[in-house]
């Protein structure tokens, strides 16, 4: 007979089973019901932590998040950090923003909250260190750092994996951030 899972391993099981049936059917197949099953435990186990699906879909987006927390990296160089970032999360998240963006469609469609509205506030917004040392170091112009030009990397990136659905190669990379995101901020 397996062991019964308590507390913090419980609420990791269930938010990793409900990872697995996000990733497999996309938000317009999932239910709580499927997640119960995908867990192996009862829908009350389940109902006392979140009470519906999208006060789990985001749970599971934060857990997710929060499990795969990214490094920023201080190599002394704006150009080596922004590119060791994207690095990061051309390796890590792949996945999640293809099912942030392609599998949570119909949840916007339902809920109107968009895949950025998931994300809960706190860890993406850590970059702003890489910047605030590349403007100290004199590599960037802190008027030219606004929240757009900021992203621009990223986003760049996103709308690469997205169009590909896999990770963009190395010269992609160096490619967004020597050609198009640099000139912007000297």
């Amino acid at each position: 007979m397996p062991e019964r899972r308590r507390g913090a391993a419980l609420e990791k099981a269930l938010l990793d089973a409900a990872w697995e049936e996000l990733t497999a059917g996309g938000y317009a197949a999932f239910t709580m019901d499927a997640v119960v099953r995908r867990a192996g435990t009862s829908p009350p186990v389940l109902y006392r932590r979140w009470s519906d699906r999208d006060a789990l879909v985001r749970a599971t987006i934060a857990h997710i998040l929060e499990k795969h927390l990214l490094d920023v990296p201080d190599t002394g160089s704006l150009r080596e950090d922004v590119l060791g970032l994207m690095r990061e999360i051309n390796a890590t998240r792949v996945q999640l923003i293809t099912v942030m963006s392609v599998h949570l469609a119909a949840c916007h469609r339902e809920t109107g909250i968009s895949p950025g509205d998931l994300i809960p506030p706190g860890p993406e917004k850590s970059a702003d260190v890489l910047f605030d040392r590349a403007v100290e170091r004199g590599e960037a112009t802190p008027e030219r750092l606004t929240e757009r030009i900021k992203s621009l990397p990223f986003d760049l990136l996103r709308q690469e994996i997205l169009t590909t659905f896999a990770p963009a190669s190395d010269h992609v990379l160096e490619e967004i951030v020597d050609t198009v995101f640099l000139p912007l901020v000297r």
